[in-house]
């Protein structure tokens, strides 16, 4: 059947190890009968000549991405350049003609927000998020009790996050660890746990008060360097990170960082670094919801905890990804009824590919011909934005004091 579609042509901005592959690689892997990679684009063509081989491709790579517009035509351009870049990108790629997917976050500030919208009304092409936690088989089954009224009407929300001291680390170590270029983990992190309450409780957050320390990376170490490969403190430094040991991590970032200084092993100490790595928010909804919420990144585990609260009963669901411990292949979700109702256990099976399988529904969900859309999964430049936006709110709250309140932002 897939035959009987054109495959899209589509272009890669940005050959990081996301763009590599999830974009690349993995998705020419199980999804060529519906797409096919033309172009291949990266300020650093060294990276993107080892990306092109990582992936498997002979497509051209380019230096300018208008260059490449002009001469491939693309229907679609998939972008995963640092988060700062996304707005440029995604507007020239929609005032070319093509579609466009961002990887989360779509952008990082409230006027970028409002061009990205703005241009894609106005040409009339589509921006998708790629929002891959709304498609893991357990986010679907908790999204279905939700609208099912399983627990009538949601009143709260418990949600936890817990990235642990090498996931957590590694954002310290890039680009990541200064808000000009990611908005803080309140928005580049965090976009992925505010878009799931939006769309759990299928409302926009108006009012978010948040909290954010360094309390842990940056200043706070015994101790820095200028990265891994050449500190004197090898040996001690708990976050020593070889980078030689990774084929992967080394052919793609080591020698290409001779081109653009970017090293992947940057001291996770660096005194310049200015994004909090302890983080604490509540935010009130439109629809009356109060969610308490928390985001830290230097956890002897990696997952999260979530627990919706309503007039009728308590959803609860406790998933690790990485602990000390062992798990069974699949995730237990509690569903407790309210006047001696009981609880109901629910196992959801865990599915091959990234998150439990959520990149491959993703995926499937976009490129695949009449996949039906029935939890609403797919995310546009919305959902974006109001994921952004609700990061936005809560690191300028942390920053100034006081509350902050969504639509005075854009």
């Amino acid at each position: 059947m897939a035959q009987a579609f054109k495959r899209k042509r589509y272009v890669l901005v940005g050959t990081g190890n996301r763009g590599t592959t999830m974009w690349g690689h993995d998705l020419l892997a199980g999804w060529s009968d519906y797409v096919d990679l033309v172009g291949i684009c990266d300020l650093n063509l060294m990276r993107a000549e080892r990306a092109r081989d990582i992936i498997g491709s002979n497509a051209p790579l380019y230096g300018n991405f208008d260059s490449m517009m002009a001469e491939l035509k693309p229907d679609l351009v998939i972008v995963c350049t640092p988060d700062d870049t996304h707005d440029d990108i995604i507007i020239r790629a929609l005032e070319a003609g093509a579609d466009v997917i961002s990887e989360k976050p779509m952008t990082t500030t409230p006027e970028k927000i409002d061009r990205i919208r703005d241009t894609e009304r106005r040409t009339g092409r589509r921006v998708d998020v790629s929002f891959n936690y709304r498609f893991s088989p357990t986010a679907a089954r908790i999204k279905e009790l939700i609208d099912d009224g399983a627990i009538g009407t949601v009143t709260s929300v418990d949600f936890h996050w817990y990235l642990d001291n090498q996931h957590g680390a590694d954002y310290f170590r890039r680009w990541h660890a200064f808000t000009e270029r990611s908005g803080s983990l309140f928005v580049h992190k965090a976009t992925h746990h505010f878009d799931l309450l939006n769309w759990y409780l299928d409302s926009d957050p108006v009012e978010v008060k948040g909290f954010g320390q360094l309390l842990h990376y940056g200043k706070n170490g015994p101790f820095r360097g200028e990265r891994c490969r050449t500190c004197t403190h090898k040996t001690e430094c708990d976050y020593y990170l070889d980078l030689g040991a990774d084929p992967f991590l080394d052919t793609l970032y080591e020698d290409p960082s001779q081109i653009d200084g970017y090293f992947r092993d940057a001291c996770v100490y660096r005194e310049n670094i200015d994004i909090p790595d302890t983080m604490t928010a509540s935010i009130k909804y439109a629809s009356g919801v109060q969610v308490s919420y928390s985001l830290n990144t230097y956890m002897p585990i990696e997952g999260h905890h979530i627990a919706f609260n309503g007039h009728k009963g308590r959803i609860e669901m406790r998933q690790y990804e990485k602990q000390p411990w062992s798990e069974p292949p699949a995730d237990e979700i509690l569903l407790v009824k309210s006047f001696g109702g009981g609880v109901e256990r629910i196992w959801v099976p865990h599915e091959a590919g990234g998150h439990y399988g959520g990149d491959n529904r993703m995926r499937d969900m976009i490129f695949k011909p009449g996949s039906n859309d029935r939890l609403r999964q797919r995310a546009g430049s919305r959902a974006g934005a109001m994921s952004v936006l609700c990061g936005i709110a809560a690191l300028e709250s942390a920053t100034k004091g006081g509350s902050v309140m969504v639509k005075q932002l854009t």
